[in-house]
């Protein structure tokens, strides 16, 4: 097994998105080579309900998915196909925009006011820009969970993992979204596939990853032949990016460690992007918007 080394660790930062929304970017709206098949990733988590009621109004979106996971609050949301429901706690929805769909998600805080949850964007390959919408709401019971003997538990909402499968499926990245909580103390090693991007965010507790791009390191120990540490510490809101290799190696700090592991195979693709909308080229993307314009964005099957 190969540790992956730790290639950069970076603090997500405050933007405000839809009517006013206030939240926390990790990476987006740039070159995300690096995260490929990702492109977007927003920590929503707010105290203050008057710093996200406003929500995300009517808008539209095509070409890629987007996966919101809750963890307190509520969001209703509503489409352009008549689709609509809520997502409460530990609830995950996973739609695939495809072709093209307009709708809105509409953020509502629990009794303490707190709205807590993230959204990640995952592209699609050209072969299935245009695929038809569709939406995979999964509420909290459906989503398995392992626990290993050590303590440390392991929600699997997409991909498999220790021997289980997530709710989510037919994704076209073959995406992995675990969320991991490592107990105090506790030292743990995560398989991920070599052929993978992957990252992780913290969003409670802190902790260290391994890092064997680090001359010193070893592969079983958070120690090098040195007898110093060769760690690379994470806190709270911090995403950790990894380079290649086939083990994720985290050491749990005294309040212990929670965080997002998300792999996905790289499409190696073009990038045209702008707003709400991917595509592969600026052809495709000017056609896109002048379909919003003209009223032929939404496809009709």
């Amino acid at each position: 097994m190969s540790i992956r080394p730790v290639k950069s660790i970076v603090q997500s930062q405050p933007t405000i998105e839809g009517a006013g929304v206030r939240l926390r970017r990790a990476f987006g709206f740039g070159d995300t080579g690096e995260y490929d098949p990702f492109l977007l990733f927003d920590d929503f988590r707010n105290e203050k309900p008057e710093d996200y009621l406003a929500g995300f109004p009517w808008h539209p979106h095509r070409g890629i998915e987007t996966i919101t996971y809750v963890l307190a609050g509520e969001v209703s949301h509503g489409d352009s196909l008549g689709n609509k429901g809520t997502l409460g706690s530990g609830d995950v929805q996973w739609m695939t925009a495809g072709s093209g769909i307009l709708h809105q998600e509409m953020p509502k805080g629990d009794q303490k006011g707190r709205m807590h949850g993230f959204q990640l964007w995952a592209n699609l390959p050209s072969s299935l820009k245009m695929t038809d919408p569709r939406y995979q709401d999964v509420p909290s019971k459906e989503i398995p969970q392992v626990t290993d003997d050590d303590g440390t538990s392991v929600r699997i909402i997409c991909g498999s993992f220790w021997g289980r499968k997530g709710p989510v499926d037919g994704i076209a990245a073959d995406p992995r979204y675990l969320d991991v909580w490592v107990p105090p103390g506790r030292r743990k090693k995560l398989p991920v596939e070599t052929t993978r991007h992957a990252f992780a965010y913290i969003f409670e507790g802190s902790g260290s990853f391994q890092d064997a791009s680090d001359p010193r390191a070893v592969k079983t120990d958070f120690v090098g032949s040195d007898g110093t540490p060769v760690l690379s510490e994470a806190g709270n809101r911090s995403l950790v990016l990894f380079d290649s290799g086939d083990e994720v190696t985290v050491l749990a700090g005294d309040s212990g460690i929670r965080f997002l592991l998300v792999s996905g195979q790289p499409l190696e693709e073009p990038v045209a992007w702008h707003g709400p909308i991917v595509m592969n080229t600026q052809a495709e993307l000017r056609q896109a918007y002048a379909e919003l314009q003209n009223g032929t964005f939404i496809k009709k099957r």
